[in-house]
């Protein structure tokens, strides 16, 4: 084994796939996570593709005391993935102080315990809602960061600042910004796959859960923006070529390769879709029609918005490598699977 990395939110959707990724290459993980928005019973779909079921305990990061003796305990972590978040933009207009301290706590917790256990390295989950709605296109690592349409984007820029200060005030700390577009798909196992509880917040399971026919129809925010179809456009990776960035990222800092303590860098793939677009690949890729309808937009989200990936390709070496009709059909085969266990999912 190689070192100790502490995945927090390990059990959701983009946590999962990287302790799967971290495992593969050969790291011990240990997982933290609430179950606020996920099952115990990923670890087990963890542990199908791997061979190795992860350490997991289950509290709330914002519960300074807990987190303080889970680090008694393990001391020898090396580097944590900062996944454990709330992450849903409609749901932070509606809800914005349970985002503000949900997110913001949780971090600045870990961060003061950082330092006190001598963890110096930190790969934060961030997201391209930091940028606003750009007004160029497509954003770079050094586009402005604007003001945030929803209080999760707000949430996001804030905890970027608090580990740009926190950095500044400590030399020893290496932290890796990883602002990601949106992920998409599934594990090709279908052992593991994005599990919504409750209503979908994004656009690809709701997809796969109308075409399966748990949902009547697919609501589509707005057709009047300015894009190719009306539609809002996004750069859509898919999660395991999300995952496998972390990976590089954490080796980076082990490896002592950072250019600074603090480095940023886009996931994306650098190509943006429109929301009939991803519809459309969907219907290419599965055979299956949709049933959709056009509604108003919603509150918090940006017209369009995609990566400048070079930074990313070129300093850590890592390039998303899966296209649309591969996100579309994985997360395809992930929804037939649940549909097949739907005891299991849906009880």
């Amino acid at each position: 084994m190689k070192h100790k990395i502490l995945v927090t939110g390990g059990t959701g959707y983009i946590g999962s796939h990287t302790a799967v990724e971290l495992i593969n290459s050969g790291f011990e993980v240990v997982i933290v996570d609430n179950l606020s928005n996920s099952r115990e019973d990923v670890l087990d779909g963890i542990e199908k593709i791997t061979g190795v079921k992860p350490g997991f305990e289950k509290f709330d990061l914002c519960d300074f005391n807990l987190l303080n003796k889970f680090f008694q305990k393990h001391q020898d972590i090396k580097a944590i993935i900062h996944f454990a978040a709330s992450k849903a933009v409609g749901e932070s207009v509606a809800k914005p102080l349970l985002y503000y301290r949900n997110n913001l706590q949780s971090l600045t917790n870990m961060l003061e315990l950082m330092g006190k256990y001598a963890i110096l390295n930190i790969a934060f989950s961030s997201s391209c809602t930091v940028y606003g709605q750009p007004e160029k296109l497509p954003v770079t690592e050094k586009s402005p960061i604007l003001p945030a349409e929803s209080p999760y984007g707000n949430t996001k820029q804030i905890c970027e600042e608090i580990i740009r200060d926190t950095l500044k005030a400590s030399d020893k700390l290496n932290a890796i910004l990883l602002r990601y577009f949106n992920p998409v798909g599934a594990h090709e196992s279908t052992a593991i796959g994005e599990l919504p509880l409750g209503i979908p917040a994004n656009l690809v399971p709701f997809i796969t859960q109308t075409a399966a026919g748990l949902r009547k129809e697919l609501s589509v925010f707005g057709s009047d923006y300015n894009t190719k179809d009306g539609t809002a456009v996004r750069d859509y990776i898919h999660v395991v070529d999300l995952a496998r960035a972390h990976v590089v990222a954490v080796e980076r800092m082990l490896n002592k390769k950072q250019n600074s303590n603090l480095e940023v860098f886009n996931l994306g793939t650098g190509n943006g879709y429109t929301v009939l677009e991803v519809i459309k690949a969907f219907e290419i890729s599965t055979g299956k029609k949709l049933n959709y309808k056009i509604v108003e937009r919603r509150a918090g989200d940006i017209e369009q918005v995609w990566a400048d990936t070079t930074f990313a390709n070129e300093e850590l070496g890592w390039k998303a490598e899966l296209d649309l009709q591969t996100m579309m059909s994985s997360a395809w085969k992930w929804q037939q699977f649940l549909l097949e266990n739907k005891s299991k999912y849906f009880s």
